[in-house]
């Protein structure tokens, strides 16, 4: 069985978290998720929080980019980065 793309696992975890109120695979992976899910600051680290635990990264003071999460995929980029 294929390992899990890191952007599934991240809308998984949006829509497990109640952090966007549409299901995991209506989730746009370009588009801003302030601006089209209606993601607050609140929300992103929860978001955080979430990605520390099931990627096993640490997310820094320096991290807090809105670049690093804007979109699903610019998260999914940041974990990969992240776990180099």
């Amino acid at each position: 069985m294929p390992k899990e793309r890191i952007e599934d696992q991240i809308k998984n975890m949006l829509a497990d978290r109640f952090i966007v109120s549409v299901p995991p695979d209506e989730i746009d992976e370009e588009v801003s998720l302030v601006d089209a899910y209606d993601v607050d600051s609140v929300s992103v680290l929860e978001l955080i929080v979430g990605l520390e635990e099931a990627f096993g990264i640490s997310v820094g003071n320096t991290d807090f980019s809105i670049d690093n999460f804007q979109t699903i995929t610019a998260i999914a980029d940041f974990v990969r980065s992240r776990q180099e």
